[in-house]
């Protein structure tokens, strides 16, 4: 006697697999400073929070002052698995960008930018 599988089980079976790709890629939920934050210059935290573990030795976080000079970020080395940490210091007042280039645990690489000004 065969089994056979039934067909609705299969199309629900691809369809929660095409959402799981759908959502693999690593993105930022939450971070500090926060996009068009303002704060005062000087010492800057940053902290970048994803929605799925990263792979810290491939991603980086590099800071674009307001001149465009950029400034490659040493991330902390006990961050959690989903999120990048790293200190910025003496930085002066301006508008600033904090590009960040991931590479998720499914080895897609996400990359962005999130502005903030400094005053």
């Amino acid at each position: 006697m065969r089994r056979r599988t039934p067909l609705p089980f299969l199309a629900l079976l691809l369809l929660l697999l095409s959402l799981q790709a759908a959502t693999a890629h690593a993105i930022v939920i939450k971070s500090s400073p926060a996009a068009d934050a303002v704060m005062p210059a000087g010492n800057v935290a940053i902290h970048l929070q994803f929605n799925s573990r990263i792979d810290h030795d491939r991603s980086k976080v590099t800071l674009v002052g307001p001149s465009g000079t950029q400034q490659r970020l040493t991330a902390a080395t006990d961050s959690a698995p989903d999120a990048l940490d790293a200190e910025a210091k003496g930085l002066d007042a301006g508008v600033w960008r904090l590009r960040w280039q991931v590479l998720s645990v499914d080895g897609h690489i996400t990359r962005g930018d999130i502005p903030f000004t400094l005053r």
